[in-house]
C-alpha cells in the first residue's frame, strides 16, 4: 500500500532503515521536544524505541526532497496495530495505562494507533490529513470497525490540566460499550472540575492540537487520565468508531480544501 501527492509519499515501513527513521522522528519530537525516557530510549544514536515496534505497522509520511541516506526524509508517522495481529497473550501497548476489556468484548475488529508525531516544520498544514487519508485506506482494507490509543497532553501535573480534562469528561465520555478506564496508581480522575465550572474556552486552548481533531471526527475518551512520567505526558484513551469517523473525515477534508 502506497500513495504519492506530489513530494510526499506514504506507506508502510518496509525494512529496518525505515524503522529507524521513524524511531529517529520520534526521538525528535517525543524525547527532545516533551523530555520523555524509557528503557529502550538510545540517546547516542537519537532513537526512541520500545519493545511494541515489532507488532506494529509503522505508517510513514516521507517528503521525497529530504535526504534518505541520514534518515531525515520521514516527517511523519504513526504506530498501527490491528488486533486480529495479536498471538494469544499479546495485548495492545494501552493496555499498561487502561482497561481494555470493554472493547474487547464487543468483539469488533479494533485497531490501535500510537506515537504519532510530525516534523516541526511540517505542523500546520497538511501533513495530518495526508496520513489520514492513508489511514482511512488502512482502516477500510482490514475491516476495522473501532480505533483507539493513548493520545497525550504535555506534562505530568493533572492540576495544571484539570479544565481540558474535565471538559473531556463531561462532554466526549464515550459510550458505556465503548468506554475504556485508566489503571493502577498512575491514574487519576478527569472530573476534578463541575460541568458547570469548566471553561470551555481555557479548556480549548489547553487541548493538543491533535485530540481537538479526533474530537472533530467523532473520537470519545475513556473514563480517567494516566500519568505517564516516563514519557512526561498525561494521557487519555482515544476511541472512534470507524463508520462515523469515515463520514466526518470526509466533510473535515472538504472544508480543509473546500
Amino acid at each position: 500500500m502506497q500513495q504519492a501527492d506530489g513530494h510526499f509519499t506514504l506507506r508502510l515501513a518496509r525494512d529496518l532503515r525505515d524503522l529507524t527513521a521513524a524511531q529517529r522522528l520520534r526521538y525528535r519530537v517525543f524525547v527532545e521536544e516533551l523530555g520523555a525516557d524509557g528503557p529502550m530510549v538510545d540517546h547516542d544514536a537519537r532513537l526512541e524505541q520500545d519493545g511494541f515496534d515489532a507488532l506494529f505497522d509503522h505508517l510513514l509520511l516521507i517528503d521525497t526532497r529530504r535526504d534518505a541516506a541520514a534518515l531525515d526524509d520521514v516527517v511523519g508517522v504513526y504506530r498501527l496495530l490491528p488486533g486480529a495481529a495479536l498471538m494469544p497473550g499479546e495485548r495492545f501497548y494501552s493496555e499498561g495505562e487502561f482497561d481494555l476489556s470493554g472493547l474487547r468484548a464487543t468483539g469488533r475488529e479494533m485497531l490501535e494507533l500510537g506515537r504519532s508525531c510530525v516534523h516541526p516544520a511540517y505542523r500546520g498544514g497538511s501533513a495530518m490529513l495526508h496520513m489520514w487519508n492513508f489511514l482511512a485506506n488502512y482502516v477500510l482494507s482490514r475491516g476495522i470497525e473501532v480505533m483507539f490509543g493513548a493520545a497525550s497532553f504535555p506534562g505530568t501535573d493533572t492540576a495544571l490540566l484539570a479544565q481540558p480534562l474535565a471538559y473531556l469528561h463531561h462532554n466526549h465520555r464515550a459510550p458505556e460499550s465503548l468506554r475504556v478506564r485508566a489503571i493502577g496508581p498512575s491514574a487519576q480522575c478527569m472530573d476534578q472540575v463541575a460541568a458547570g465550572s469548566v471553561d470551555r474556552r481555557a479548556a480549548m486552548l489547553g487541548t493538543p492540537a491533535l485530540i481537538k481533531a479526533y474530537l472533530r471526527l467523532g473520537g470519545f475518551v475513556g473514563d480517567g487520565a494516566f500519568v505517564d512520567r516516563a514519557f512526561n505526558t498525561t494521557d487519555v484513551c482515544l476511541v472512534m468508531d470507524t463508520a462515523q469517523m469515515s463520514q466526518r473525515h470526509r466533510r473535515f477534508y472538504e472544508r480543509k480544501h473546500g
